[in-house]
């Protein structure tokens, strides 16, 4: 990708940390992935440990190296992507105080509450951009002062697993825009941490890190660190910005009126634009991503996870996946009138709701497994679908919309999208989006990008759907069927979610 060297790039995920290496044109050499646990030592906490992923980052780029068959000589630069809202205590020596609380935790509900019932506690969002939810760092700082006071007291700073990973590699404590309007604490419009988000956390600003852009050259590297990875200590990294945006550069969804729509796990929907956008209902999200560019989407907590759920929870693993999905198709649209609300592990957007929980209604004697897991792949996608939405309320209709993630795998899915949306869906060719962004501001910060207009002709469509008229239609019908009921269950699910915390 540079002067006939290879780059890569290095997207550090909830569940693994994978690294890909590209060559010329965006070609991808190799790719190596290490998985990592996490950790629940109570209910609702989701924690991992920093050094286990510092280790897993340097095992998955000497694997990716490996895979490609190239050496650290030819290498000439690697970029970042993380994962979103993680938070690490660290002492003055930079050593984590915590574990990484990430995106996942909910432990800070009762703080969530507390923010939203203080004047002026929603003004926050409209500030950062960052929906008040347990995932968000801004409440987890408020539970640790709260709940681990010498933890607090003991802190030099708090800090996301992308800066601990860079400082250990390179022994600097900076932040990228994305990461940092991610947080709760970042003003969209001057870019400067809010004074009064801050004040809400307990803490002042020397206690974060410094704001850098995401062409920031990192240089220096660890020795010891670079043998592991099989690079040269001399190779430049850069740092990057968070998975969501750069998934959106991955794919090509760059220009105005493009919606990126990733499944994996869970699931987020994406739009690029050139100013701040915040959502009176707080159903999005908005980040700055560097200079004049925002990425405003939302995430939901749902996405392939419910599908596995299926194929354990309720097929006790008797099937395998390929099998559910192909009794799913022999099924029709709407699953003969069986919804569900796949929040299995609670919700993000666009309702921010973490105690509303996984259910089926309309079942009947005549609905069999298939039904149900018809079913329950049109309500991973209904959520979906309620973010873009939220999203052409906010940012208007979308012109193209490129899908990426294992869901673009299942023909079957993708078509439910296509209908569902009533528009073509276009699947590009990259199969790795963050690592590719990754590389590509990598690209940038060494000068052989001007600007990433180029990444549309680097992901090219591979394959596109058509949406059916007639299933659009009967899809139409059973989404306002499917918000309906979502939206009058809220304090049933609160109930439930109580009853459940009893019988722990």
């Amino acid at each position: 990708m540079h002067n006939g060297k290879a780059i890569i790039g290095i997207d550090i995920g909830t569940t693994s940390t994978k690294s890909v290496v590209f060559g010329e044109g965006g070609k991808q050499l190799g790719s190596f992935a290490v998985e990592y646990p996490l950790l629940q030592e109570q209910a609702g906490w989701a924690e991992q440990e920093p050094e286990t992923i510092v280790n897993a980052l340097a095992q998955s780029v000497r694997g990716a190296l490996d895979q490609s068959g190239l050496s650290g000589e030819d290498v000439s630069a690697a970029g970042f992507s993380s994962a979103m809202h993680s938070v690490i205590a660290v002492d003055d020596s930079g050593r984590p105080l915590t574990r990484s609380i990430t995106w996942a935790d909910g432990r800070s509900e009762p703080q969530v509450r507390s923010i939203k019932e203080r004047p002026g506690g929603l003004e926050i969002y409209r500030r950062t951009g960052t929906p008040i939810h347990p995932m968000s760092p801004l409440p987890k700082l408020m539970w640790l002062r709260e709940h681990r006071p010498d933890v607090w007291a003991d802190a030099r700073r708090f800090v996301s697993i992308k800066e601990y990973v860079v400082h250990r590699l390179f022994g600097e404590w900076v932040v990228d825009p994305s990461l940092a309007s991610a947080t709760g604490l970042l003003r969209l419009d001057t870019l400067t941490w809010d004074d009064e988000a801050l004040s809400v956390a307990g803490l002042d600003a020397g206690r974060l890190s410094e704001l850098r852009p995401v062409t920031y050259r990192l240089e220096g590297l660890d020795r010891t660190l670079a043998a592991e990875m099989g690079l040269r200590s001399e190779t430049p990294f850069f740092l990057g910005s968070s998975d969501g945006a750069l998934a959106n550069l991955g794919v090509g969804a760059v220009g105005a009126g493009d919606l990126a729509i990733t499944i994996g796990t869970s699931a987020a929907v994406r739009m690029m634009t050139d100013k701040p956008a915040t959502d009176e209902r707080m159903r999005t999200f908005c980040y700055s991503v560097a200079d004049s560019s925002y990425v405003v989407g939302g995430a939901t907590n749902n996405g392939a996870i419910v599908l596995q759920w299926m194929k354990n929870g309720l097929f006790g693993g008797t099937k395998t996946t390929e099998e559910l999905l192909e009794e799913a198709a022999r099924v029709g649209p709407g699953a003969d009138g069986l919804l569900f609300l796949p929040f299995l592990s609670g919700e993000r957007a666009p309702i921010y709701n973490a105690e509303v929980r996984g259910t089926y209604i309309g079942a009947n004697l005549g609905h069999r497994g298939e039904h149900f897991v018809r079913a329950g792949l049109e309500g991973v996608l209904f959520a979906v679908l309620s973010v873009a939405e939220a999203l052409r309320d906010l940012a208007g209709p979308a012109s193209e919309v490129r899908a990426s993630g294992g869901f673009a795998k299942s023909p079957l899915w993708l078509q439910m999208l296509a209908d569902m949306l009533g528009q073509e869906v276009g699947v590009p060719r990259v199969t790795e989006a963050s690592a590719f962004g990754a590389a590509m501001t990598a690209m940038q910060g060494l000068g052989e990008l001007t600007d990433l207009s180029c990444a549309k002709e680097w992901a090219p469509i591979a394959q596109r759907l058509q949406p059916d008229s007639r299933r659009h239609g009967i899809y139409r019908e059973l989404f306002g069927i499917y918000e309906r009921t979502r939206d009058v269950l809220p304090e049933r699910f609160a109930e439930l979610a109580q009853f459940q915390r009893k019988l722990r």
